[in-house]
């Protein structure tokens, strides 16, 4: 069976680009969310694989966002996407319970490489 990802970005082009990326190497989209708020219901409700989550986001940043998951789920997979030069969010972030994270612009086979890490013992 796929792993299922949920994909956390603003961006409508981002996920649009990341669906490309993870369908083409069989993964599932479980569900797609716009801001932190969003994705903190969707994952509830979903329950994905694990979770791309953007840091800079409307409503709720993705750094509350992963807070808010892991009270839900301890064991919830997030990677961070960020944009160059957003190190201290990214610590923020590693320190809230994402596992990981990849800088923008990403190649294919950097984020495929980093999601297949992270679901490594997943099966």
């Amino acid at each position: 069976m796929a792993h299922r990802i949920m994909l956390v970005d603003d961006a409508k082009v981002m996920r649009l680009m990341l669906t490309r990326i993870f369908e083409k190497a069989g993964y599932e989209i479980a569900g797609e969310a716009s801001n932190g708020l969003e994705a903190v219901e969707k994952y509830k409700e979903i329950k994905p694989d694990l979770v791309m989550m953007d840091i800079t986001m409307p409503e709720m940043s993705g750094i509350d966002a992963v807070k808010e998951i892991r009270k839900f789920d301890p064991d919830a997979r997030i990677i961070m996407c960020t944009a160059m030069g957003q190190r201290p969010l990214v610590v923020e972030a590693i320190t809230a319970g994402a596992l990981n994270y990849i800088v923008k612009p990403f190649t294919p086979s950097k984020v495929l490489e980093t999601v297949k890490e992270a679901l490594r013992d997943k099966e």
